[in-house]
């Protein structure tokens, strides 16, 4: 039985910026595509690819981000792949809809036989509680394929083989806990990214999904800086990582 005890987080896509001919930016300092595609647009608001302030990108979306002017920011999108996180956590983080694509792999058709778990970040680090944690996650799978036994023989009639392990799947994925590790994608453009990021890396957040979520923070920074530059990453007073962000709700 695999144990997550942190989450993975990986860029699997990002924005790719194609600059017409007939229009072009006078371009200053280093930037990224998705940066740049978020400048192009505001430029264009105002017809300013002269660059008339000469501002860098970095500069520029730093007042972006300073005048509240997000929606220039939705043109970037970042898809990040998210392993290591509970059901639980799965379900808080949907609840982000605008601007958002999510694809969750499915109880139905996947055998979750050999699942991996969870571990809550309020469990680590107490031997007493992680096992006693680690023994209701292992009965718990034990009980799901058991289910899936007992439900393949009372589905033999059915003689599609896939729609039988499907059927079979479905009603034993009740027994299976909320930590019950999900992988899934996640597409969401930079301003709501950063909505969602505000809220979620707070420390009022649970514990669960504000790792998560300064998970993401890292690696869109370092994708994207310009566009996330403004959060700043701490350990709060509950000695776990959290972050706070200068500009609200661009």
């Amino acid at each position: 039985m695999e144990i997550f005890r942190e989450p993975r987080v990986t860029l699997i896509a990002r924005p790719e910026f194609l600059e017409p001919e007939h229009l072009k930016v006078r371009w200053l300092g280093e930037s990224t595509p998705g940066e740049r595609l978020a400048e192009y647009a505001g430029r264009l608001c105002y017809m300013s690819q002269h660059n008339p302030v000469n501002r860098t990108t970095a500069d520029y979306l730093e007042n972006i981000k300073k005048q509240g002017h997000g929606s220039v920011l939705e043109h970037s999108v970042y898809v990040l792949l998210i392993e290591g996180i509970s059901r639980s956590c799965s379900h808080e983080l949907v609840r982000h809809r605008a601007g958002f694509g999510y694809s969750q792999i499915s109880q139905r058709y996947v055998d979750e036989s050999h699942a991996a778990f969870v571990v809550p970040p309020a469990v680590l680090g107490d031997p007493k509680l992680e096992a006693e944690w680690t023994k209701q996650v292992a009965e718990a799978q034990a009980a799901y394929v058991r289910a899936v036994e007992g439900l393949m023989e009372r589905y033999t009639w059915i003689a599609d083989k896939v729609h039988r392990r499907k059927m079979a799947r479905e009603a034993a994925r009740s027994v299976l806990p909320n930590a019950t590790e999900v992988k899934i994608v996640v597409s969401g453009n930079a301003r709501a990214w950063r909505t969602t990021l505000e809220l979620r890396c707070g420390e009022g957040a649970e514990l669960e999904i504000r790792r998560m979520a300064v998970a993401c923070l890292g690696i869109l920074q370092r994708e994207a800086p310009a566009l996330f530059s403004d959060f700043e990453i701490y350990v709060a007073d509950d000695k776990q990582e959290a972050a706070r962000v200068t500009y609200h709700k661009v």
